[in-house]
């Protein structure tokens, strides 16, 4: 999948490898998560397929630019058009199996991960405000309708696994 969010971002014009880990970490980066050791490889991986084109900059840095071709954005848009599939979220497995714990490492093991929980909550809600005020800027705010739907499907996500979570702590607390 990695492929086809870097084809995404590219289609919005030409960036560099550290053009697209920071807006992929800034956009899709809440539920999605790539490193340098595996963009590199992909971007390599694209070019010699032909979905994209690098281009040398010449200054100091040795930087490369990279930008979609045709087939790139043919094999993009027929991954779009490939019917939804939920992802794996193997929290749930270990979860499931948490009767076998004892209740001091449950309790702790799920106060750890909702902390992550509502770190997430917060940095959503701080893109929220931050989306908000460059949607102000922006005359077809319809555009990005779909874009916008994914983050506040991401911060009610977020909302209802951090009160799933307060739930099963509290029943855990009873017993």
């Amino acid at each position: 999948m990695l492929e086809q969010v870097i084809l995404g971002m590219l289609l919005e014009g030409k960036m560099s490898g550290y053009d697209l880990k920071k807006i992929i970490e800034q956009s899709v980066g809440i539920f999605y998560k790539v490193s340098y050791g595996n963009l590199y490889p992909a971007l390599k991986r694209m070019t010699e397929r032909g979905w994209i084109e690098e281009e040398e900059t010449g200054d100091a840095k040795n930087k490369k630019l990279y930008s979609v071709c045709p087939e790139g954005k043919a094999a993009f848009q027929d991954w779009l058009k490939e019917p939804l599939q939920a992802n794996k979220r193997e929290h749930l497995i270990k979860i499931f199996f948490y009767d076998y714990l004892d209740e001091a490492t449950r309790l702790q093991q799920l106060e750890t991960y909702q902390r992550g929980v509502q770190m997430q909550i917060a940095q959503m809600q701080a893109v929220q405000q931050i989306v908000a005020g460059e949607l102000e800027q922006i005359d077809n705010k319809d555009d990005y309708y779909y874009r916008l739907s994914v983050m506040y499907y991401g911060i009610e996500f977020f909302k209802m696994e951090n009160n799933w979570l307060e739930t099963i702590k509290k029943r855990g607390k009873q017993q």
